[in-house]
């Protein structure tokens, strides 16, 4: 058995103090474990050990608990302080001789060794013959390939460690999906329409709660499983360095992103493949999960412009090797793999190609290697949340187009991030000149591909809020990568920002069959049910997308508020009060509403309090922040603590406004400071102004309309008031005012009295 530190060497330049630190650690780990296997520490070179056995079970029985004790000792480690192992094994004559070893056994276990990745352990197949019927683990059969010095190739296999299955995929949360080109919104985007929401009228978007009941997604049967399906699992890194990981998840995106052009496949999504990431236990069962009869599993290994991917096609269904490739090329001509394996993948299934998707698979994206790594690095980063990842993916997406200038899938990504930035935080006109010119610019590239109208549709559902154009443009795109769930949950979103909602559903159902992992399309098929105050089956598909990201609050909450919505405010606050956040979680704003519905205005105001005291809150949060603690404090009737809040977060609110922010979030923020403050005329105009700018958005206007709703009710005019309610009442929307709501919010105590309000909390079934 042969051991290697992983990362050693570069750590030792950069704090050689550290290596020697960990590198002591190791050894005094490793050399516990060796006798409990009856292992003898032939040597060790560097941080390197050479380890001999008693048998070929003994040797693999020492690597998995060695691998398992460092696993358990990183979980609680910085990462820094990481220390990981690849280990090799491979059985034969061992010869001693001078206080030395030698013979083709110990110069195959290291030549092995390298492959089996970080935290990994590779054995040759004269291993694996001895020990698979005496281990509970599964073998993972890699590519055939010539090792160094080794006249014969060999069939290698990595051995499955049971940690490695426990990796989870974070629940994306969006209006809209990132994918091969398709838009997606931030976690932080939806934190701040929810915390708007909450200021404006102690809105409900989530409420989370632990679900026993909630049900994994159905299987779909082994008899129902097409032959030209196909699940593209996560790419290992065996480069060494886990800096080189974005390469791996870039190429898998690649080859996703072309396969999703064949409309005679049906191709699961990176989503819903993510969650098997460290190679999955079991292939048939995996597979039958994501509901295909075809698995692709790969590997990649980079080293500076040298490129080696390895892949094999498996028959889940019958378990059986369909082909095998590796490929060793340079980073330049890594375009032309990814062409190759789409290729031979659809001709092993039988897959027929159209003219268009033949030329859409060949394409090359550019002859330009730096910009091509460039590129990978942004894609590995497109399909995470935060805004700080979002700023990460336009850098590396520039970088690509000043290397290369007509590199379209580039411009694409820099078209995503930059619409992105401007729907949220950056809502100003050198922003939106910004992602309109990406745009075009991809358009000019791009327009007989995938990747033109997607960027057209990205920036008119973005920056524009033209449904109809970006509707059309996003169909384009879907219709020319038929098998990208993204795509299809894309259209789904507008067309209910349409006010088609039904009809979304239906469309979000069909990503689901490409995606069955995504809790986020679940989820949003939930919100659609839930906009339809259609209650039982909103929460059914908030229960699905909880068993699948089970640590995603935000789901729980969505499942939450359907419970609060038809006035169950004890099992919504049941669920609420054992969970902890900070501003400017989703979570925190809807606890302290939940306490307001429940009139505990004190406690409200306590975890107002102690939570943004401590937090250095971005402007706009912390002008949030003071306007909600107005609200608390003018419900429970202290308007002489209320009022200098209100100004204070007026001051906030205008001086942000001066320095161009006047997205729909502030000037909803402000209005309701406004109407606080008894500014009739700025509160008017500033109603009008939100009025006007969301109607065109059948999904959020009847949420704007109550925002304006309560600013009247605040001044005291219930003439505007009242027909607004009435509107909103008949109108599905997002997560939509509803009768319960009417009844139990202290922000309605004003408007209590009048008949017309009081019919109003009487509509059935509202």
């Amino acid at each position: 058995m042969f051991t290697d530190m992983v990362g050693y060497s570069a750590l030792s330049q950069r704090d050689s103090g550290l290596a020697l630190e960990l590198l002591e650690e190791h050894r005094k780990l490793l050399r516990r474990i060796f006798p409990e296997f009856n292992g003898t520490e032939i040597k060790t070179i560097g941080d390197a050990f050479l380890v001999e056995f008693n048998s070929a079970l003994e040797a693999a029985q020492c690597a998995i608990e060695i691998q398992r004790a460092l696993a358990k000792r990183n979980a609680d480690a910085p990462a820094p302080r990481q220390i990981e192992l690849k280990i090799g094994v491979h059985i034969g004559d061992v010869i001693h001789r001078e206080g030395d070893v030698y013979g083709d056994g110990v110069n195959i276990a290291s030549r092995i060794e390298p492959l089996a990745g970080a935290g990994g352990i590779c054995v040759s197949m004269d291993v694996e013959r001895q020990i698979r019927n005496a281990l509970e683990t599964r073998f993972e059969k890699l590519a055939p390939m010539e090792l160094k010095n080794i006249s014969v190739p060999m069939d290698l296999f990595r051995i499955v460690l049971p940690w490695e299955r426990k990796g989870e995929v974070r629940g994306q949360k969006s209006e809209v999906t990132k994918s091969a080109g398709l838009p997606k919104g931030k976690t932080a985007l939806a934190v701040a329409i929810v915390l708007a929401l909450i200021i404006a009228g102690w809105w409900w978007a989530n409420l989370p709660r632990k679900n026993s009941a909630a049900t994994v997604p159905e299987q779909t049967s082994p008899k129902n499983l097409s032959d030209k399906s196909i699940a593209v699992l996560p790419f290992e890194n065996l480069s060494g360095d886990p800096a080189n990981a974005y390469f791996a998840d870039g190429i898998q995106e690649e080859i996703l992103t072309r396969l999703a052009k064949i409309g005679d496949l049906k191709v699961i999504s990176r989503t819903s493949t993510q969650k098997f990431k460290g190679a999955p236990a079991n292939l048939r069962e995996i597979a039958n999960q994501l509901g295909v009869t075809n698995v692709l599993e790969g590997s990649v290994q980079k080293a500076s412009d040298q490129v080696r991917i390895s892949v094999q096609l498996i028959n889940a269904r019958s378990d059986s090797h369909l082909w095998a490739e590796t490929y060793d090329r340079k980073l330049a001509d890594v375009f032309q793999v990814e062409t190759d394996l789409a290729q031979k993948i659809a001709t092993s299934l039988e897959a027929k190609l159209t003219g268009r998707e033949k030329k859409e698979l060949s394409e090359r994206g550019t002859a330009n290697p730096e910009a091509y790594d460039a590129c990978l690095h942004a894609l590995a980063l497109s399909n995470r949340q935060g805004v700080q990842d979002n700023e990460e993916m336009i850098k590396f997406a520039r970088a690509a187009t000043e290397l290369d200038p007509n590199y379209a899938q580039a411009w694409f990504l820099v078209t995503l991030g930059e619409s992105q930035k401007y729907f949220y935080p950056e809502t100003t006109p050198a922003q939106l000149a910004r992602a309109r010119t990406a745009a075009e610019t991809t358009m000019r590239l791009a327009a007989d591909s995938t990747e033109g109208p997607a960027a057209l549709g990205i920036f008119e559902y973005y920056c524009l809020r033209d449904y109809d154009k970006a509707l059309g443009h996003l169909q384009t795109a879907q219709e020319r990568a038929p098998n990208d769930a993204n795509a299809l949950l894309s259209v789904g979103l507008v067309k209910r920002r349409q006010g088609h909602v039904e009809e979304s559903i239906s469309v979000q159902e069909a990503a689901a069959r490409l995606d069955p992992l995504n809790a986020d399309i679940w989820t949003n098929i939930g919100r659609g049910y839930r906009g339809l105050r259609r209650f039982d089956e909103a929460r059914t598909m908030f229960q699905r997308a909880r068993a699948i990201a089970p640590d995603d609050l935000d789901i729980v909450a969505a499942e939450a508020e359907s419970y609060a919505a038809q006035g169950d405010v004890q099992t919504a606050w049941k669920l609420m009060e054992p969970l902890e956040f900070n501003p400017p979680d989703r979570g925190f704003g809807e606890k302290v509403a939940l306490l307001v519905l429940q009139r505990r205005f004190d406690q409200a105001e306590q975890m107002i309090l102690k939570q943004t005291s401590s937090n250095n809150l971005p402007p706009l949060f912390a002008a949030i922040a003071h306007s909600v603690l107005g609200r608390v404090r003018a419900v429970k009737g202290d308007r002489a603590g209320a009022q200098p809040l209100f100004q204070q977060s007026e001051t906030e609110l205008k001086k942000l406004r001066t320095a161009g922010d006047n997205g729909s979030l502030l000037r909803a923020v402000l209005l309701s400071v406004e109407a606080q403050l008894g500014r009739a005329e700025e509160a008017r105009e500033l109603a009008d102004s939100l009025l006007a700018s969301a109607r065109n958005d059948a999904w959020q206007f009847p949420f704007t309309e109550e925002e304006v709703a309560r600013a009247y009710v605040t001044l005291g005019d219930f003439d505007h008031a009242i027909p607004l309610l009435e509107h909103i009442l008949r109108s599905p929307g997002v997560e939509i005012l509803t009768t319960a709501y009417l009844r139990m919010d202290p922000s309605w105590d004003p408007i209590r009295n009048d008949p017309r309000f009081q019919k109003l909390c009487q509509e059935p079934g509202r």
